[in-house]
């Protein structure tokens, strides 16, 4: 995995704005879709681990032209019992921070998994807009998430729904290093 690390705090923030202003250009065109058929999926991760899916974000068609699979992970802070319900709940507003990112193609939103960790699968066109939307998002996470959390992964030439459906099966939990972002299946 390369070196992880946010943007500089300027250049995130100036990213995450312009997103936001073109989200709104976005959602007057009706352009942003929210389909249901993956919603209440559960993905299982090579790391031992199941999440659901909560909620799909679709631009178009939500397929991309140069596809790469990004997958972001943290832990919320103060996310306990019924909190992680109102996270799912309230998250529909943090939409406006990634759909107008350039390259945006679709995300599943996952819930909290056995560990308290969140999940977003995306799909992205083009592996350079996937690592600077995961670089800027750095910086909104780090506003509500555990220190040290947050991690993310570019799988270029793959479309999301493409990684779901072709993981490789596993018997057993696998060391959290790659695992933790990795879908598997039970043998």
């Amino acid at each position: 995995m390369d070196d992880q690390r946010p943007l500089p705090v300027g250049e995130a923030w100036r990213a995450v704005t312009a997103c936001f202003l073109t989200t709104f250009a976005l959602f007057s065109r009706h352009r942003v879709r929210m389909p249901r058929q993956l919603v209440g999926k559960q993905l299982r991760f090579a790391d031992g681990t199941r999440a659901r899916v909560y909620r799909e974000t679709r631009l178009g068609s939500g397929l991309a032209k140069e596809p790469c699979t990004l997958v972001v992970v943290f832990r919320l802070r103060l996310a306990h019992g019924p909190a992680h319900a109102l996270f799912r709940r309230e998250s529909v507003l943090d939409t406006p921070l990634f759909v107008g990112f350039p390259g945006f193609a679709s995300k599943l939103w996952l819930a909290h998994d056995e560990r308290n960790r969140y999940r977003g699968v995306y799909e992205w066109d083009g592996q350079r807009r996937a690592e600077l939307y995961a670089r800027s998002l750095w910086r909104v996470l780090a506003l509500v998430s555990v220190p040290g959390s947050i991690r993310y992964i570019v799988v270029p030439g793959l479309h999301r729904d493409d990684m779901i459906a072709n993981c490789p099966p596993t018997g057993q939990a696998e060391p959290d290093d790659t695992a933790w972002w990795r879908t598997a299946v039970s043998t």
